[in-house]
């Protein structure tokens, strides 16, 4: 019968497996952090409008700007729109891709 004893773990290596445990941890949090925020982003469906602009036909909004008087709408397609806040009517257009 030989008994051997077991052999006892360095303290270095039990710290290694400690770091890498924490470390695999951490990088599974950040994954599911990266992924909800890509998801969310993705989800993102724009700017909300005031309920009484309407857009030209074809225009995509970009972002709105609300003013005291007036509401700026950017559009995908390069233009400022400028509407009277109070009755939602164009007040001017500009062309920002100059």
């Amino acid at each position: 019968m030989n008994e051997t004893p077991e052999p006892v773990e360095p303290a270095n290596l039990k710290l290694l497996r400690l770091m890498v445990t924490g470390l695999t941890g951490v990088m599974i949090v950040g994954l599911v952090v990266v992924v909800s925020l890509i998801v969310i982003q993705f989800r993102d469906t724009g700017p909300v409008l005031p309920e009484n602009l309407d857009l030209p036909e074809g225009a995509v909004a970009y972002s709105v700007t609300v003013a005291e008087d007036w509401v700026g709408v950017t559009t995908k397609e390069g233009r400022l729109l400028v509407f009277d806040r109070i009755t939602g009517a164009l007040r001017q257009e500009i062309d920002l891709s100059h």
